[in-house]
């Protein structure tokens, strides 16, 4: 009978403890989901901004017209039918595109058709109002304004009808000799007489003016991503060399990749065989260089531009990527860094190497060197992320210099060029475009933050 009483005791003692396993885990990972909320939701907000029109809007919302999918197929299939490419769309010789508005008329006013015009606009402010474009206003032909149907409806509490509108826009093709380029954009203005509100489009409007009755799009065929992501195609299409036509986003992003990579590089070279001297070979004064290294570690660079300055002033690297790449090429925190991880491994393995005939290179390069892989894989990291965010040490040695800036300084003069004029989404998607490297990089090599030395030693 004692046994029978002690084992119901034990089965709520396991299912106490069980619980309480749990409610740790649940209050652990929901700790953990608050933080990510806390630090990813800024990034999410800034990510929609960037899709967005204007991004300044106020009261934020997180459902717009770039966020709908009926909006996704309908400018692909404009994409589609207004040059042949979903993706980015355009107007070709011979396209034809069906468009549909509706507006809400109030109860005891007429309808009357709105106007419909395809207006010379501009691809956008800063960079983009320097070039000049090919514009659809002179090989567009927009058909009559006909209306399709009228149905009854209430809006903002008042009663009326939406009144739905069709009309055609037609780029005629010509004969064969005929110089009939395919226009990038299709832009379309839609004013409604007065008392007439926008209610609803085949393609929902970049803007919307006159308290609803102006209805403007940069393009009616702007493929999906000419219209989800059109701050992300301007940022390549607009921002582009005056005297080459070249995409400054892409030679800044090239120029950021080499110098990181240069820079990496060097650093893994240096840094290893630096911080294998100072751990393990005998070097008279080997402390005191040392002590030098880490007290040059609290100096800011900043103290020292000017003599570095002038010395790539000297070499005649101002101005050009390799003077970043001379300047950066070591730091005395990744030399500390390998120095302290090579002391942590076990000098029985180098004798072992000794002992069977191995040289002091050999030892390194086949036997150290690959047990240092975490601390290799972490110094990575931390040199490319901050050469790939450096603008300091840009902004001296290639100030003037716009086809040889790196992203950060590029960023930089966007702001300068977009933010006057306002056109602070084409800045939000640059921003964002410039993490995915980073990224990338840190999710391939997150694995080299939390392997020790052991496990290394272990798998060799």
């Amino acid at each position: 009978m004692a046994t029978q009483a002690i084992r119901p005791v034990r089965k709520l003692d396991e299912r106490h403890l069980a619980r309480q396993r749990w409610a740790r885990a649940g209050w652990v990972y929901g700790t953990m989901l608050a933080l990510a909320v806390f630090f990813i939701g800024p990034f999410y907000v800034a990510f929609l901004g960037s899709l967005k029109d204007n991004p300044l809007e106020w009261p934020f919302r997180y459902s717009f017209a770039q966020t709908q999918p009926k909006n996704w197929a309908a400018a692909w299939r404009l994409g589609q039918l207004g040059a042949g490419n979903p993706w980015t769309g355009g107007f070709a010789p011979g396209a034809e595109i069906p468009f549909q508005i509706s507006y809400f008329v109030e109860e005891g006013q007429e309808p009357e058709p709105p106007t419909v015009t395809v207006p010379t606009r501009r691809a956008g402010a800063g960079l983009g109002a320097i070039f000049d474009e090919v514009q659809a206003a002179p090989y567009a032909q927009v058909s009559e304004v006909q209306e399709v149907s009228r149905r009854p409806a209430v809006v903002g509490g008042q009663p009326g009808q939406v009144v739905t509108y069709a009309f055609t826009i037609r780029y005629p093709k010509g004969d064969a000799t005929a110089n009939q380029p395919t226009v990038p954009r299709l832009p379309l203005d839609v004013e409604a007489p007065r008392g007439q509100q926008y209610y609803a489009a085949t393609l929902d409007p970049n803007r919307l003016e006159r308290r609803g009755r102006v209805a403007s799009w940069d393009s009616v065929t702007p493929g999906f991503f000419g219209y989800v992501f059109r701050n992300y195609v301007r940022v390549f299409n607009e921002a582009r060399d005056p005297n080459t036509g070249a995409s400054f986003f892409l030679r800044w992003t090239a120029n950021t990749f080499f110098v990181s990579l240069v820079v990496v590089l060097t650093t893994l070279l240096f840094a290893s065989l630096g911080g294998y001297a100072l751990a393990r070979m005998y070097l008279p004064g080997k402390n005191y260089l040392f002590a030098f290294i880490v007290f040059t570690m609290t100096v800011p660079s900043q103290a020292t531009f000017i003599s570095n300055y002038l010395v790539l002033r000297d070499l005649g690297l101002l101005g050009s990527l390799w003077g970043m790449i001379v300047w950066s090429a070591v730091g005395a925190g990744a030399v500390f860094i390998m120095k302290q991880f090579f002391e942590s491994i076990p000098r029985e393995i180098e004798e072992a190497a000794l002992m069977d005939g191995a040289t002091p290179v050999t030892t390194f390069f086949r036997i150290i060197l690959p047990m240092a892989a975490p601390a290799l894989g972490a110094l990575t990291i931390l040199t490319f992320q901050g050469m790939w965010n450096e603008f300091f040490k840009a902004a001296v040695v290639l100030s003037g210099q716009q086809a040889s800036y790196t992203l950060p300084l590029g960023l930089s003069f966007f702001r300068s060029a977009y933010g006057v004029a306002g056109d602070w989404g084409l800045m939000l998607a640059s921003a964002f475009l410039s993490m995915i490297p980073i990224i990338i990089l840190f999710v391939v090599f997150q694995r080299y933050f939390v392997e020790g030395v052991s496990t290394s030693a272990l798998k060799g």
